[in-house]
């Protein structure tokens, strides 16, 4: 029994020795070149694998840094974030690379990505608009910083979007007032509406409430002082159409009186008398 023991122990050093002898012989696996993984991280990007292809691109840069694609895979690492929605890890990756990058080419591009990044994420308006106020920041210094940038277009279309959005939430907030007879609180809301987004299709129902409101309150002049602007700047409107059923025939007649003295302009609201 002890020799058949020894005879075990025996052979169970030699196999040992001899797998410590093959890992010796044996050759280490080859790096890939920073080519390489990039190629197959756009491979995984293509092939919308895109938490493959985000792994794979920060490879590029682990195994690399020093490579002219290392720097190109830190802004493809975002893009892949970004496609697979995960918007977060995408303005992260972006900050980054625009804090370690500022010079690059490709800059612009990084600021409109992360301008997209916030205005993907935007809701409807009966919600907190925070993320619509980070989309519109993130696109004003697209615009602002890169004037000649080819996505400048393209965020500025956005921007009117997201001002149009901004504006509705301020009408639904000032409509939830007038509806509950707080005059004054939905007066505010409205001036803010043709104050601030006097470019977005929500300044003729803007003036119209005003004017509603003012009728409440019985100031027919201040009435009358906006329904002069709502006809002039936008006179084929519906809202202009149910403010004048609101007037009486001496409101309508002042309204249709274009030698008028009254300033006519969206500015003159907020004028002094």
């Amino acid at each position: 029994m002890r020799l058949l023991s020894l005879l075990c122990m025996v052979l169970s050093m030699l196999a040992l020795n001899a797998c410590a002898s093959k890992d010796k012989d044996a050759k280490p696996p080859a790096e890939k070149t920073a080519e390489e993984l990039y190629e197959g991280a756009l491979k995984a990007l293509n092939d919308d694998l895109f938490k493959t292809a985000t792994q794979q691109f920060e490879e590029v840069e682990r195994q690399h840094p020093y490579s002219e694609l290392a720097t190109k895979a830190q802004l493809m690492s975002a893009l892949s974030s970004y496609y697979d929605e995960r918007y977060d890890d995408a303005v992260i990756a972006l900050d980054r690379f625009i804090q370690l990058h500022p010079g690059n080419q490709q800059i612009d591009y990084a600021y409109y990505l992360k301008a997209l990044s916030y205005y993907d994420q935007i809701t409807d308006i009966r919600r907190d608009q925070h993320m619509t106020m980070q989309a519109l920041d993130a696109l004003n210094t697209l615009v602002q910083r890169f004037p000649k940038s080819e996505y400048r277009r393209e965020a500025e279309l956005k921007r009117d979007l997201v001002l149009d959005h901004l504006a509705g939430k301020e009408m639904e907030i000032g409509r939830y007032y007038l509806n509950r007879n707080h005059i004054n609180a939905a007066i505010n809301r409205f001036q803010n509406v043709i104050k601030e987004y006097q470019t977005t299709t929500h300044v003729p129902e803007a003036l119209h409430r005003l004017i509603e409101c003012y009728m409440t309150l019985g100031l027919k002049g201040e009435a009358q002082r906006i329904a002069v602007v709502l006809g002039h700047n936008y006179p084929g409107s519906p809202w202009y159409e149910r403010t004048y059923k609101l007037m009486d025939d001496k409101m309508r007649a002042k309204m249709l009186d274009n030698r008028s003295a009254i300033d006519r302009t969206i500015d003159s609201i907020f004028k002094p008398e």
